[in-house]
Parts: structure tokens; C-alpha cells; sequence
């Protein structure tokens, strides 16, 4: 893993160029240490990440635009531009966006773990298949769960 270098990440930019689709969401990575790694998220209407654990990971997002639902060890929250969500480790967690109206966001973990290869190997994959996403996530930590009912 790398060292945090300083500098500046240029808006509309991300590291080395990289852009990701993960489930349908585009993923831009802005900054990557050992200690933490962050990236924007533009989520458009009706996508979401399903409920999941990181075991080994405290994450946070920044919402820009845009409204998120979530479910967060089993009760509903709602996030509005300028709030700040918190997902620590163990806590079971989905984000949606239920509107007509695309979300921006920025995420970050601490520490980096294996998230940052799992954002490539599932942008690599052929299909992202959900079948295929869960057991992949598992080998990188990421362990997804039942959906709630809706």
C-alpha cells in the first residue's frame, strides 16, 4: 500500500484517471493510503449499494446533492445535502437512492483494507452479476446481507 502523498486532487479528476462503475454507480477515487481511502460517488435514480458489513472498516459519507435513503443497523435514516453519515465497522448499512433526482457524494474509509482492490475487480468483472458481486466482496471483507423488505 502507499504512502499519503501531498497534494491536491483536482476537481472533475481522479487518481491516475481512474473512473469505476460499481453497480451502476460511478465511482472516482481521490485520495489512497494504507490509513484511508476516498472517492466521489455519483449515484443515479434507483441505484444503491445493498446492505453489507465492513468488519474491518469505520466509513463516512458526505452528501453534495441529491437525497439518500439508508438502513442502518436496522433502522431507516435519511440524509439531505451537507449531512455527514457514519457506518462504523460490524454495523450493518445499504444506501439508496429512492428519487428521480441523481445523488454526489463523497465516501471514505479508515483504514483502506482491501476496498479500494475490490472497487477494480468489480469494475473488472464482465457482468456484475449480484451473485457474482456478494461472493467476490466476501474475499475483500465485504460481507453483504439479505435485502430489507421494501
Amino acid at each position: 500500500m502507499q504512502i499519503l502523498t501531498p497534494g491536491i486532487t483536482k476537481a472533475g479528476t481522479g487518481i491516475d484517471g481512474i473512473t469505476w462503475n460499481i453497480l451502476g454507480q460511478t465511482y472516482v477515487p481521490k485520495t489512497l493510503s494504507e490509513n484511508s481511502f476516498s472517492w466521489h460517488a455519483t449515484f443515479p435514480p434507483g441505484t444503491f449499494v445493498p446492505p453489507h458489513i465492513h468488519p474491518t472498516q469505520d466509513e463516512f459519507i458526505y452528501l453534495f446533492e441529491g437525497r439518500l435513503d439508508l438502513v442502518l443497523d436496522g433502522h431507516d435514516f435519511v440524509a439531505e445535502p451537507g449531512d455527514v453519515i457514519r457506518m462504523p465497522m460490524n454495523i450493518p448499512h445499504g444506501i439508496f437512492n429512492k428519487l428521480e433526482q441523481t445523488a454526489k457524494c463523497f465516501f471514505w474509509v479508515t483504514p483502506t483494507r482491501r476496498l479500494y482492490d475490490l472497487f477494480w475487480a468489480i469494475h473488472s468483472m464482465k457482468d456484475q452479476n449480484p451473485n457474482e458481486v456478494v461472493e467476490l466482496s466476501a474475499r475483500y471483507e465485504v460481507m453483504f446481507l439479505p435485502p430489507p423488505p421494501m
